[in-house]
């Protein structure tokens, strides 16, 4: 199909009195066509003006016309009816035609709600801090990753624990409380039945229920919170800190042992997590958590949490002083003649 430059063109040398023959084979138009637009005058048309446009084909009638109202109805009524179900509907009715008509017609109409946007929101400075725990495999064994994360500044501490249990999770707590100079009002947990394996000590492994943890959270003064409940809320809100130290950290180090592990970590941390561009808040963890958060967070306990069911294992017990000591055996004989007896 040819355009308005080649006409243009055409008629242009035209008006200069070169040949047709020339000019179709400079513009690559056969001579035929230039007779034509010759003879019908389309050289003479306004150039300037658009093309005509034509309208568009009237729909062709199908055989799943007369079935359509009952499609939408149905559709109305269950937005998510498959195309099978309405396909034997409508057959039910005498619908004589195939499936694949059926399925395109019902993904055009099929109604869709309408996306709710997620409504970010950022708690406050020294509000919440979000707790993980998370499996890594180590050449030397499996070690579990608690991580904790300011909810404001994102400021992040990270450390390793040979157990996933009840005396781990206070200590390491204990020790994030230290590294940030401060508590947060709550801790925000995600998987809150995934945190605590079974403990031989305390039934049941849920935070909020147990009543060890809510004695720890007491001393500490924080309150205890499920991320499940609202996680329409909270979506988007802290970042996934146990996918960001696979990637960052975990993947393609080597390590030695826990003292190399607990080495790269700490200067890790200081190097990069803490002082990276976050993604979402266009500042530095660090920089934000000395501005703004560490002046709010709550005071540090007086002293460590004592808890009388977690007591540390026992130390091998020490062999007595009379273990040595040597008896003298003899035979049940010298014991009656001593006694006075009949040896």
């Amino acid at each position: 199909m040819h355009g308005q430059e080649k006409r243009m063109l055409l008629r242009h040398y035209l008006g200069q009195g070169v040949s047709k023959r020339a000019l179709a084979r400079e513009l690559g138009v056969s001579r035929d066509t230039i007779h034509r637009w010759i003879r019908n005058g389309e050289l003479d048309w306004d150039l300037d003006v658009d093309p005509p446009r034509y309208a568009p084909r009237p729909p062709v009638p199908t055989k799943l016309d007369p079935y359509k109202a009952i499609i939408h109805t149905r559709l109305e009524a269950y937005p998510e009816l498959s195309s099978v179900r309405l396909l034997d509907e409508i057959r039910a009715a005498g619908y004589p035609g195939g499936y694949t008509q059926l399925k395109r017609y019902v993904r055009k109409v099929r109604p869709r709600p309408p996306e709710v946007p997620v409504v970010r929101f950022e708690t406050p400075p020294g509000r919440q801090a979000q707790v993980d725990f998370a499996d890594f495999h180590l050449p030397w064994g499996k070690r579990y990753g608690l991580l904790v994360v300011l909810g404001y500044s994102r400021l992040l501490w990270l450390n390793y624990f040979p157990r996933k249990d009840m005396r781990c999770l206070i200590a390491g707590l204990e020790e994030a409380f230290a590294f940030f100079g401060g508590v947060p009002r709550e801790l925000l947990f995600d998987q809150m039945k995934s945190v605590i394996t079974k403990d031989e000590r305390l039934s049941g492994n849920d935070l909020v229920r147990n009543l060890e943890f809510l004695r720890f959270a007491n001393h500490w003064n924080f309150s205890i919170r499920a991320c499940r409940p609202y996680r329409a809320q909270t979506k988007g809100k802290v970042e996934r800190p146990v996918s960001y130290v696979r990637k960052n950290f975990i993947y393609g180090r080597e390590f030695l042992n826990d003292a190399d592990l607990s080495a790269q970590r700490e200067r890790w941390l200081d190097r990069t997590a803490n002082v990276r561009i976050h993604w979402t808040t266009k500042e530095r963890p660090q920089i934000r958590f000395e501005r703004d958060e560490r002046a709010l967070l709550q005071p540090l306990a007086l002293r460590p949490y004592h808890s009388l069911l977690l007591a540390k294992p026992r130390r091998p017990a020490e062999r007595s002083l009379n273990a040595d000591l040597l008896v003298e055996r003899r035979p049940l004989a010298a014991y009656a003649e001593l006694a006075g007896g009949v040896p």
